[in-house]
């Protein structure tokens, strides 16, 4: 798409279609590994997961789910449909497995669930640049920011900081490598 064209779109369109693209980006296996510094404690845990992302096209029976779980009467146009296997070592030592579903429409990104909760919540999104996906997420009296950063087509890193009554509770580093 020329300069000219992207610039006279929509802000939320011009947001969804950079969503869009990062989205495709990031589809495959990859291998997470990550740290979660709990502030006032000290504590640190480690987890090593695997993950897999899967592009999913607007008429995705995901998607419909997705809708139907935000009470829209819209079609989102796409997401991705993530699946993890994490192994938790140091002082929570444990496995599990899980699956979301990340859908988009204009600015707004929606989920089936939440980082602390199984209920669908919203996040507002933004790109400083093409491969970098910033996430402002707001429930329960926290706040979770997160940016997604695209490292070539073989690395993706992530920083998540949660928030709770203005101070910072905990913050995830995460390095991951695509392996598929």
């Amino acid at each position: 798409m020329n300069a000219f064209l992207h610039e006279s779109l929509p802000v939320a369109q011009c947001a969804q279609d950079q969503a869009t693209q990062f989205f495709r980006n990031s589809e495959g296996h990859w291998r997470s590994e990550r740290r979660y510094y709990t502030l006032k404690s000290g504590l640190i845990q480690e987890v090593v997961s695997q993950l897999q992302i899967r592009f999913l096209q607007a008429g995705d029976a995901e998607l419909q789910l997705l809708s139907q779980a935000h009470g829209l009467e819209i079609v989102i146009p796409c997401g991705v449909g993530i699946t993890w296997d994490s192994q938790y070592a140091g002082p929570s030592k444990k496995n599990v497995t899980g699956s979301t579903v990340f859908g988009l429409r204009g600015d707004v990104l929606y989920r089936d669930r939440g980082f602390a909760t199984p209920k669908p919540i919203t996040a507002q999104y933004t790109f400083p640049n093409p491969n970098t996906m910033v996430l402002r997420t707001e429930y329960d009296g926290s706040v979770f920011e997160e940016e997604i950063k695209l490292i070539s087509h073989q690395y993706r890193t992530r920083q998540t900081v949660i928030s709770r009554a203005g101070e910072e509770q905990m913050i995830g580093q995460y390095l991951e490598r695509r392996i598929a």
